[in-house]
């Protein structure tokens, strides 16, 4: 069975290399060098960097406690107490924007199974309670606020598990006959949905299935071609056969370092399925791609807001404010994730209300704030083509941070580089790092003084295109 595995993922590979414009986690350069590099939306994703995915489903209105195993086997057991009073999704969005997100995704559907939309294949949505007389379209209320507010709009289903018709990773719960024909139907609602959510509401920026979508050769629902005929432009992630990005290891927000956009294979797997090499070493491939990979799959960083201090609150759940994340701890995570070519998708939690509480809100403006004020003013930046760029000031100055950005549209050309600043008239090394990518942020523990810095680029397969390179005096607390 593994070797016949092992073809049928050659074939695949054969089958998305000849269908590059559609189907393909990478499209091959047309220079003599073989580099790969993103599709368009890949390239758009991670350019994008920082994002929010929103958690709502049944059980935030109920008075228990979140377990996400009891949830996943457990049906909610009376779905009207879905009735935010106060819902507005505009004050999400709004609030993404403060925090400096460029995307946001909202669940669609999760482990109970509830659509927060109004489908006509799946019964159990919002057509189904008494709130809004069964009308409420979630969805097409949150895709509209983005577009308004200038957020790109993306989806998350959660078709692995669903309490309500028995459903555990994948799988319909039964057996014989009876159990062979509620998965068919199973399998066909749910490709449904996914066709009214690709045909519904406009062009998609992400379409993150939870724990991944498996395979239809395992008997999952088939939603790869689905996506592809309906959203080519929409960012797949992902199941066992395409991974058009992929999870970074940790649900902290952070990704080790270095962290590679390119991997040795056009899919991942989700835990259990990933294959070995994969899945070896506590997922390290995962963690750090392949310098040498031959497929184009970025990596993600997700983390919840509420993830401070024994905590991890991906739904709201009340009196649990001390355990959002400082500030400090905030913008570590956003060194360690878009610092490090990565795009960060933070979890936030609307309350039974429909709201965001104010807490959230206001940590998060914070963070954008902060964000801005290291950021937003460089002492100087550079760019161009090569293995060496220098920045001259007027005058030297105290510079505590570096910020380097390669066109990635050309791929991953910097193997290895080193940032170098004059010091008394001798070149001091201050910096030795080796993956670039869309950013890489450096904040030095202690100021150096100089007028002089340089970018060398130490080693690479192409000729270098960097189209940032910037050095910056922040006021930082580490």
């Amino acid at each position: 069975m593994t070797f016949h595995r092992e073809i049928k993922n050659l074939l695949y590979s054969l089958f998305i290399l000849f269908f590059a414009s559609s189907f393909s986690a990478q499209a091959q350069p047309k220079h003599a060098i073989s580099i790969p590099f993103p599709n368009k939306q890949q390239l758009a994703w991670q350019q994008a960097e920082f994002g929010m995915v929103f958690h709502y489903d049944l059980h935030v209105f109920d008075s228990s406690k979140y377990s996400q195993p009891a949830n996943r086997i457990t049906p909610v057991a009376d779905y009207n107490i879905f009735n935010p009073s106060q819902l507005n999704i505009e004050q999400w969005v709004l609030t993404t924007k403060q925090a400096g997100a460029k995307f946001a995704l909202l669940t669609a559907t999760h482990e109970t199974g509830f659509a927060l939309y109004q489908s006509d294949v799946n019964p159990y949505c919002l057509k189904a309670v008494k709130w809004k007389d069964g009308k409420g379209d979630l969805v097409k209320d949150f895709v509209e606020a983005c577009r308004k507010h200038g957020i790109q709009p993306g989806i998350y289903l959660g078709i692995r598990w669903n309490s309500f018709l028995g459903v555990h990773d994948f799988t319909v719960d039964g057996t014989g006959e009876m159990q062979k024909n509620r998965q068919a139907y199973y399998n066909k609602m749910v490709e449904g949905m996914v066709e009214e959510i690709c045909t519904r509401y406009g062009p998609l920026f992400e379409i993150w299935f939870d724990g991944g979508a498996s395979d239809p050769d395992k008997g999952a629902p088939d939603v790869l071609p689905i996506v592809k005929k309906y959203q080519p432009d929409c960012l797949f992630y992902h199941n066992d056969q395409l991974a058009e990005a992929r999870w970074g290891g940790s649900e902290n927000g952070t990704v080790d370092y270095p962290c590679w956009s390119t991997f040795p294979y056009p899919y991942t797997g989700a835990g259990e399925s990933a294959a070995k090499a994969i899945a070896a070493n506590n997922f390290a491939l995962l963690k750090h791609g392949d310098s040498l990979g031959t497929y184009w799959v970025p990596a993600m960083a997700d983390a919840p807001l509420r993830g401070y201090n024994g905590r991890h609150e991906w739904f709201w759940e009340p009196s649990y404010e001390d355990h959002i994340y400082p500030l400090r701890d905030l913008m570590e995570i956003y060194y360690k994730s878009v610092g490090r070519n990565a795009t960060l998708i933070m979890g936030l939690t609307p309350d039974a209300s429909g709201l965001l509480p104010a807490a959230d809100v206001q940590r998060l403006k914070e963070w954008g704030d902060e964000i801005k004020k290291r950021f937003d003013s460089p002492v100087a930046v550079a760019s161009g083509k090569g293995t060496l760029l220098e920045i001259r000031l007027r005058n030297a100055q105290p510079i505590n941070q570096f910020v380097i950005q390669e066109d990635i549209a050309k791929g991953h050309r910097i193997k290895n580089f080193s940032i170098h600043a004059q010091v008394n008239g001798k070149w001091k090394t201050l910096v030795q790092g080796s993956a670039v990518g869309n950013k890489y942020i450096h904040l030095l523990a202690k100021p150096v003084v100089s007028g002089k810095f340089r970018l060398q680029v130490d080693k690479s397969v192409a000729e270098p295109a960097i189209v940032n390179f910037g050095v910056y005096n922040i006021a930082a607390d580490r």
